[in-house]
């Protein structure tokens, strides 16, 4: 298998893990934004990242197609529960991040690195990129602020995790996955980085997953 994938993207990064936990073996291609459409749509028809490219040929684009995929090829260890009440948690939890809180982060993680930020990569294509994915998502001042909001909002919600290892049930479940994921751009910004038991709970997914943990 290949993974295509942007180097940053958070919603790639929750493909990473589940692989790992699932201890798959794959590769993994990054491609440069804007120019990953000639790569991807011939592929998928979607212009949206990342793919996975089975060994069969054949490619799936999303990652909730993804992770649907890979739970059933490769059942074990699973990313659901037996129990059904509690996977309908997981599930209301997993759409939740993926459609609200992942596109928070995005917006909060590019307009920092677009101002205060600008350090943390003196590349000539950094600001390039940056002011890319800004202008594609339109990422500017009230949807900031919106996405600020959000994020509050999801660290109440999340707080719980803090007292316990696993957001539902006794094990690591899509759920743990997908907010590690999602929350990881936000640790590269100071304000969040009080919030010390998310890291830790973050990491702690990374851990078993064999995924790097970028530090602060």
């Amino acid at each position: 298998m290949k993974l295509l994938q942007f180097s940053t993207s958070h919603y790639c990064r929750k493909i990473r893990l589940i692989l790992g936990y699932k201890n798959l073996n794959y590769e993994v291609e990054n491609l440069t934004p804007g120019l990953h459409i000639l790569r991807i749509k011939p592929l998928t028809g979607l212009t949206t990242m990342p793919v996975l490219c089975l060994d069969s040929g054949e490619s799936i684009g999303d990652s909730t197609a993804i992770w649907q995929y890979l739970e059933q090829q490769y059942p074990d260890p699973p990313l659901l529960l037996a129990d059904p009440v509690l996977n309908r948690q997981i599930l209301l939890l997993e759409d939740w991040l993926d459609e609200s809180i992942g596109i928070a982060t995005r917006f909060v993680y590019y307009d920092y690195r677009a101002g205060a930020g600008k350090h943390l990569d003196t590349s000539w294509l950094s600001p390039i990129v940056v002011n890319l994915v800004r202008q594609q998502y339109k990422i500017q001042g009230p949807a900031v602020v919106l996405a600020r909001q959000r994020l509050a909002q999801a660290l109440e919600i999340l707080a719980p995790w803090q007292d316990r290892p696993y957001l539902v049930g006794d094990r690591l479940t899509l759920a743990d996955f997908t907010a590690a994921a999602l929350l990881t751009p936000l640790q590269i910004i100071p304000e969040y980085q009080e919030h010390t038991w998310l890291w830790e709970r973050v990491k702690a997914v990374h851990d078993v997953c064999g995924e790097p943990f970028p530090p602060f």
